[in-house]
């Protein structure tokens, strides 16, 4: 099983060449990468506008043959146009076989002339024709081919006539902070991007898909929970020293 390399993301300097090429514009073209989310590898597009780095996917791009406008990481394209694979020979072609025709063989049969007869005319010659079997087999030769395309047409619509299921793909991202935002990827289209979503539902999904997803997400919401009283802690401690103050004023 080959293994892939993961790509190299975009360098400050290609990102500084996009922004040029946007700013002047002329919307520079990009292909996209294996870890591209619901676009197929090699497929290329153009760079309409570049965002914040720091949300992660800040590359808005456009799909060749596509009127939507994604968002993409650093990652997921690149300005290197992949090379084009040669296409492989039909495993079904044959070699043609030229089909030799044999000559005709003609054969003269000696006449004995009659001595009483000098002034006879010498008898016509007999031609003898062999058969050519060769010639005659030829066109069964040629009908063979012939009968196996229905069956091969017939099996290439039935692969055409097949539908193909669309891809879903779904990312859940989460913060130090404990906060929570879901991306869904239809096909080709993102339909969903960052939703916020609850610290309780996901610690719920957690434990229904997977133990140790369950403990992940348990880990992050305790360090959350522990930050937070600290937080509450400080601020109560705040607010008891303005009380103090307050009550001296007075």
């Amino acid at each position: 099983m080959s293994t892939r390399t993961k790509p190299q993301p975009l360098s400050d300097t290609e990102i500084r060449q996009i922004a040029a090429e946007i700013d002047a514009g002329r919307p520079p073209m990009v292909w996209f990468t294996a870890v591209a989310v619901g676009v197929p590898e090699g497929r290329s597009g153009k760079v309409m506008s570049l965002g914040d780095p720091s949300e992660g996917d800040f590359l808005q791009v456009k799909p060749t043959g596509s009127k939507d406008v994604l968002s993409f990481g650093p990652t997921e394209v690149t300005l290197t146009k992949p090379a084009r694979q040669n296409p492989a020979k039909p495993a079904g072609a044959q070699p043609k076989t030229a089909t030799r025709k044999e000559p005709t063989v003609t054969m003269s049969s000696p006449v004995t002339m009659p001595a009483t007869a000098p002034s006879a005319s010498p008898a016509p010659e007999a031609k003898v024709e062999i058969p050519q079997p060769a010639a005659e087999s030829a066109p069964e030769a040629k009908t063979k081919p012939a009968a196996s395309r229905p069956a091969r047409n017939a099996a290439n619509s039935a692969a055409a006539k097949k539908p193909k299921a669309a891809e879903v793909t779904v990312a859940l991202s989460g913060t130090a902070e404990g906060e929570w935002t879901l991306d869904v990827v239809n096909g080709k289209k993102r339909t969903i991007k960052g939703l916020p979503v609850t610290s309780s539902a996901v610690a719920q999904a957690a434990k229904i898909l997977h133990p140790e997803f369950a403990e992940v997400v348990d880990s992050i919401h305790e360090s959350v929970r522990a930050a937070q009283q600290a937080k509450v802690a400080q601020l109560q401690a705040e607010l008891e020293s303005a009380r103090r103050l307050l009550e001296d004023l007075a």
